[in-house]
């Protein structure tokens, strides 16, 4: 698959599960195609050890820009307290 169309992934954010939904769909609303890598991983991973199993948003190389601007320009709040 060396193929002249292949495009390179890369990584614009890296957080938990909570905020790398928002993020992906703040991205989505800007007309971003992104994608979340690690979601399954990061769910179960992150109940035991919150600093460990980030989640990743990925883009294109060609929507990086726009992507990072996106993010930048936004807050990305913590995630919600965990309910008891």
């Amino acid at each position: 698959m060396n193929g002249a169309n292949e495009e390179r992934l890369v990584q614009v954010f890296a957080g938990n599960v909570w905020q790398a939904q928002l993020v992906k769909g703040l991205l989505d609303a800007n007309a971003v195609p992104c994608m979340i890598q690690d979601e399954t991983v990061g769910a179960v991973i992150s109940q035991y050890a919150p600093n460990i199993g980030d989640v990743y948003v990925i883009v294109t190389e060609e929507y990086e820009a726009e992507a990072l601007r996106v993010i930048e320009e936004n807050t990305i709040p913590d995630a919600p307290p965990a309910e008891e």
